[in-house]
């Protein structure tokens, strides 16, 4: 059994869910981080692994998960997987507040946990920060403003970091995931719509969480002197946010941009 203890936010679904299992297959003492404690338990149960119920947006939180992860021992890597897309619409209708929840959750969440967690990843003297943040953090979309803008916001983070925890002995790690079918990411950016968030995924093999996990899992079992600085990891059929191949019931195939789902 691996001594290495990964820490994993946004792990009650999706890929922080996926990304929980794989590490634990591969033998890492996780601690799970989120905020819905059925689901926690529903996953420590499939896998093992500990948890911490804890909503990253609450300083006192923070602290208290911190106290919590640090007791069970050396902390190796944090995976700041917690994040999310709030709304669909053009800068011009769109709703501030929803941009504010966004930059909260993807931007100052990612900052509160790494800021607690960085002295005892240095104390492990292997440490890594991984941040998953989006090809929205590298080329923005229409009807996307809010999400890609904290998304940039969190990839400038995880460069600043780099810089700054260089000589440290902590690694920092970006996986800019494209399109990923999870059960939770579209349908909470179209507020419970199904049918839209269905529709997102039509025509096209897309990524699931696992394949997100894979590339975490990947990165961080690399010997510890090589830092994978940034990983985009798209389904083959999206170039980009502009271009998606999409394959239509009689056959044919159509190139569509993203804002005309």
């Amino acid at each position: 059994m691996s001594s290495l203890h990964a820490v994993v936010t946004g792990a009650s679904s999706g890929i922080g869910a996926a990304t929980v299992k794989r590490l634990t297959d591969e033998g890492w003492l996780v601690t799970a981080v989120a905020r819905r404690r059925d689901r926690l338990e529903y996953l420590a149960g499939r896998t093992g692994c500990d948890f911490v119920v804890a909503d990253i947006t609450d300083a006192d939180a923070v602290a208290e998960l911190t106290e919590k992860v640090t007791r069970r021992g050396p902390v190796h890597a944090l995976v700041n997987n917690a994040g999310g897309a709030i709304g669909f619409s053009t800068v011009a209708d769109s709703d501030p507040a929803d941009w504010t929840a966004q930059y909260e959750l993807n931007v100052v969440g990612a900052v509160r946990v790494t800021k607690a967690l960085l002295p005892a990843l240095r104390d492990s003297k292997r440490g890594d920060v991984v941040l998953v943040t989006s090809t929205a953090g590298h080329e923005p979309h229409e009807m996307g403003a809010g999400y890609a803008a904290a998304k940039h916001a969190e990839a400038a983070l995880a460069r600043t970091l780099r810089l700054e925890l260089t000589g440290t002995g902590v690694r920092v790690i970006e996986i800019a995931p494209g399109m990923v079918h999870t059960e939770e990411f579209s349908l909470k950016r179209f507020g419970g719509d199904q049918a839209r968030a269905d529709a997102v995924y039509q025509g096209l093999q897309p990524l699931v969480a696992e394949d997100i996990a894979d590339a975490i899992a990947w990165t961080l079992t690399r010997p510890h002197h090589v830092n994978v600085d940034l990983m985009v990891v798209r389904p083959r059929e999206q170039a980009s946010y502009t271009k998606t191949v999409r394959t239509a019931p009689d056959g044919t195939s159509a190139a569509t941009a993203f804002h005309q789902r």
